[in-house]
């Protein structure tokens, strides 16, 4: 139990980091993932399912890191789950964050059984990407939409406290 917490804190250190051109992503199941879901304080999460061979999801993430800049300083964190295959990271995941930087934190999704898993992140998502779960200790909203600067700002608004 004492390792799983120091795992915990580990990955838990690694979210809250600023990561602009990743080296290292890391690969979880959604056992490893579901912990950054049910995040219980004072801070609002915004979790982005996404994918490199996703023509939406790519237009959206300037949003997204807009967002992230705006809003630094303040208790948002940004976590992009990439749905991109596991052994696509060195070639494609990788050189896809240095040509375009992300303003939080990448981990990848590694978990076939994904209609399982997708209903644990919200029982109404088809599994069409992107998506987007931001939610805090009292609030919950998933959608299962692109995203442009002034949506996704009006959704934070909601969540964030002055």
């Amino acid at each position: 139990m004492k390792k799983l917490s120091l795992i915990f804190f580990f990955v838990l250190m690694i979210f809250s980091a600023k990561s602009f051109a990743q080296e290292k992503i890391s690969v979880l199941d959604f056992d490893g993932l579901k912990p950054f879901l049910h995040q219980q304080n004072d801070t609002v999460y915004v979790v982005n399912f996404w994918a490199t061979w996703c023509k939406p999801c790519v237009e959206e993430l300037p949003a997204f890191n807009q967002a992230a800049e705006l809003l630094e300083g303040q208790p948002v964190q940004f976590l992009f789950v990439s749905l991109d295959f596991a052994h696509h990271i060195e070639k494609r995941v990788k050189p896809f964050l240095k040509e375009n930087p992300i303003n939080g934190h990448v981990v990848l999704l590694d978990d076939p059984k994904a209609h399982i898993w997708i209903d644990q992140v919200n029982k109404n998502w088809s599994g069409a990407i992107p998506a987007t779960l931001i939610y805090n200790a009292e609030q919950r909203r998933f959608y299962e939409q692109g995203f442009n600067f002034e949506e996704l700002m009006t959704e934070l608004d909601y969540l964030i406290k002055p």
